[in-house]
């Protein structure tokens, strides 16, 4: 077993490839540095860096150890980060945030349930808009979003709504009178798309390119927020697939909703980035998925 200062010295010296850096941010010398590869190499019975006056590069086999080590590394440093925060108990802040207004009730009595069993922890409630939602939650400034699936890239809790599908279109528009439409019908109108920022496999299950029998479907103008797009709806510049709340939340006179007999209901839940599973975000996935059962 290597130990552990053996780990963080090749660790760390592989990814500087400098001695000097190295020593400076293990607040170590250069020669205990060196000492330490050595010992390294002997034990494993290869070099792991090239070493010249001027450059430090790892060997195949070092490089392949390192690539070994790093997920490992990981793992311990994130048990022990679990393990502190469940002997400290769920303290600190959480930034949680709803992407669409039907998903705000769910969102507020989730977090309602989690101030109850964790009331030194503070939270922090925002909306986030298609533009910001994903990179939210990469950056840091969100820790779990509430929103559709497929969300690409994220974990994902339990589904915690469902809702059917329906047809967006103008008011005037030829199918607005419709009992029903089929995922057929979007391959003889423009859709309107999605903002470029969208997750491109939220986009293929929305917008797709292709109805279910092959055909393709035309692109409609791209709007860059959900009401834009159900603007451009309005103008008859093209149609979308939307879930049914919408007609709740977004009733507009100039836009008929038309159900969709043949196609799959949308689902929404909690996601965030895998890398940010901190207790804190366990314990709120658990409570939305509670208060969901609850309703």
């Amino acid at each position: 077993m290597l130990e552990r200062h053996e780990v963080e010295t090749f660790l760390t010296l592989a990814e500087e490839l400098h001695f000097g850096r190295t020593a400076e941010r293990l607040r170590v010398t250069t020669g205990r540095i060196s000492h330490v590869v050595k010992k390294l190499e002997r034990r494993i019975g290869a070099p792991l860096f090239e070493r010249t006056s001027r450059v430090v590069r790892l060997t195949p086999i070092g490089h392949r150890l390192a690539g070994d080590l790093r997920p490992l590394v990981a793992g311990m440093e994130d048990a022990i980060r679990r393990a502190v925060e469940a002997g400290r108990g769920v303290t600190g802040a959480l930034r949680v945030a709803f992407l669409g207004e039907w998903t705000a009730p769910v969102l507020l009595r989730a977090v309602n349930l989690f101030r109850e069993r964790h009331p030194d922890c503070e939270v922090h409630v925002h909306e986030a808009q298609l533009a910001n939602s994903r990179s939210s939650l990469v950056d840091g400034s969100i820790d779990v979003l509430i929103a559709a699936y497929p969300f690409d890239g994220m974990a994902n809790g339990p589904a915690l709504l469902s809702e059917g599908r329906v047809l967006a279109v103008a008011a005037g528009h030829p199918l607005a009178g419709a009992e029903s439409v089929s995922l057929e019908v979007l391959a003889d109108h423009p859709v309107v798309q999605y903002p470029a920022v969208t997750s491109a496999e939220f986009k293929r299950d929305r917008t797709p390119d292709r109805t279910p029998s092959g055909r393709p479907v035309p692109r409609g103008p791209v709007g860059n927020t959900f009401s834009e797009m159900l603007s451009l709806v309005a103008m008859d510049r093209g149609v979308l697939p939307v879930g049914e709340h919408t007609r709740r939340y977004y009733p507009r006179p100039d836009v008929a909703y038309v159900p969709i007999h043949d196609a799959p209901p949308i689902r929404r839940g909690p996601v965030w980035l895998e890398t940010n599973t901190t207790e804190r975000v366990r314990e709120f996935v658990r409570a939305a998925t509670d208060t969901a059962r609850r309703g």
